[in-house]
């Protein structure tokens, strides 16, 4: 499987998504760069289908990547996996905004859509 490096020791970089993959599902809505936000929707569309699942294998995965932050795989298990249940995908949707003012990075919004 193909991922971006983001410029950051392996490490370094799993923690990074794992940060803006917590901030994501718990506001629903962050501004980052498209690189990174085409990195954190594969993190996010995967924690959501481990949501969906419901099975405690797949809550321990949530957790373990997500540093055993209870309250985001509570989030994730009780309130979008029902908001979820009858879409097969695409959970995220990313909004380009300008470039950054310091180096022209392409800005974005990336969101959990609204589910009816």
């Amino acid at each position: 499987m193909a991922y971006r490096k983001l410029g950051r020791t392996n490490k370094h970089r799993r923690s990074m998504l794992a940060t803006l993959t917590k901030q994501l599902i718990n506001n629903e809505s962050i501004v980052t760069t498209e690189t990174r936000a085409k990195e954190v929707r594969k993190c996010a569309e995967k924690m959501i289908t481990y949501g969906k699942n419901g099975s405690l294998v797949s809550r321990r995965r949530a957790l373990a990547f997500l540093h055993n932050d209870q309250k985001t795989v509570e989030k994730i298990f009780n309130d979008l996996a029902k908001r979820y249940e009858n879409r097969q995908g695409g959970y995220t949707r990313i909004l380009k905004l300008d470039e950054r003012r310091g180096d022209d990075a392409l800005m974005v919004v990336i969101e959990l859509v609204k589910e009816d």
